[in-house]
């Protein structure tokens, strides 16, 4: 098995550039076609072997969406805890009021209230790839089971909902 298709696990080394700046630089394996990776990139791989390159420019809509202006709210500076550190700019976890954990950044801070940016930090943004194909195998029963990998030492994502029993 040496051509990149679905229920197969590929082990790729990329760069990512985004509006000519280098963000990344990594290894990354995952189980294609199961929404592993964003949308974009994983089409640019289907049909790709081992050993081969590719440079891949994946439009935001492909990536992590348009930006939304929708998904910038205000709230009361109050909403916070007394001792939480508001950081402009940083990214923050914060949980909402029925316990649900969501990730935003800090745009506008007043006396009274707080400017959330609750967008990806990617949205809106065209990435480039340059990808190189280092290895396809067959994935597992248990990874197409569960739509990711798994490893000696656990799942790569399962969570005791997702898995059952003897996972993770």
């Amino acid at each position: 098995m040496d051509t990149i298709q679905n229920d197969v696990v590929v082990q790729i080394a990329y760069n990512l550039n985004v509006e000519g700046q280098e963000l990344e630089s990594n290894l990354l394996e995952y189980l294609h076609g199961h929404g592993n990776i964003i949308p974009g990139l994983e089409n640019e791989l289907t049909g790709l072997n081992v050993g081969e390159r590719k440079h891949a420019l994946v439009k935001a809509t492909d990536a992590y969406g348009e930006f939304d202006p929708n998904m910038v709210i205000t709230v009361n500076r109050e909403s916070f805890p007394e001792d939480f550190e508001i950081r402009l700019g940083e990214p923050m976890n914060l949980r909402d009021g029925s316990g649900q954990v969501f990730q935003a950044v800090a745009t506008a801070i007043t006396e009274d209230s707080v400017e959330l940016d609750m967008n990806h930090p990617m949205a809106g943004k065209d990435l480039e790839f340059q990808v190189t194909v280092l290895s396809i195998r067959p994935a597992t029963e248990e990874e197409l089971a569960h739509g990711h990998l798994h490893y000696a030492d656990g799942c790569a994502g399962c969570s005791s909902s997702d898995c059952g029993d003897g996972c993770c």
